[in-house]
């Protein structure tokens, strides 16, 4: 009867952990980054660079699941470029970080290149880098964002810069 005991002990043991519920941190993380996956809509203040001239910048983000994303601008069409594909991972509590890329175009020397068809061609790509803290209801967050332009060979080039930014998700 003794080893009897032993199992029904393990048992209860081994069901009991089973049942358990995840640790607070485990929890946490989870819910953070569930709190950062979805779509954005953040208006940016550039400090420096070329777009500091620019007042009412705005971005949209999505955070998929997993760690990738996308944004787009209320620029995206002047000059037209297409959205911005990027990463995100979670670097804190409430904390994430994401770096996402461009391809930048210039404009045609003349109107009769685009009859010709020619265009808007390549003139290289930009990166962005933000760091972003959604607050602790997850219906907002604040950033800040460095930014860098490189040409078609890959170099780095003027227009560079700073931005802080302040987000709203999306919801019904």
């Amino acid at each position: 009867m003794p080893d009897m005991s032993r199992a029904l002990l393990l048992s209860m043991v081994l069901l009991a952990l089973g049942c358990r519920s995840q640790p607070a941190a485990e929890a946490a993380s989870e819910t953070a980054a569930a709190d950062l996956v979805g779509a954005w809509r953040a208006k940016l203040q550039f400090t420096s660079g070329a777009f500091a001239a620019v007042k009412d910048l705005e971005f949209m983000y999505v955070f998929n699941q997993g760690g990738t994303m996308t944004e787009s601008s209320n620029y995206d069409a002047s000059p037209p470029v297409p959205p911005a594909y990027g990463i995100w991972r979670r670097v804190g509590p409430s904390e994430f970080e994401a770096k996402y890329e461009f391809y930048v175009t210039r404009a045609p020397a003349a109107f009769g290149e685009i009859a010709k068809g020619g265009g808007w061609a390549p003139a290289g790509h930009g990166v962005f880098v933000e760091r972003i803290t959604v607050s602790e209801d997850g219906k907002s967050f604040t950033s800040k964002i460095s930014y860098e332009q490189f040409d078609t060979a890959g170099k780095l080039a003027e227009g560079g810069g700073e931005a802080t930014g302040q987000g709203v998700k999306l919801r019904f």
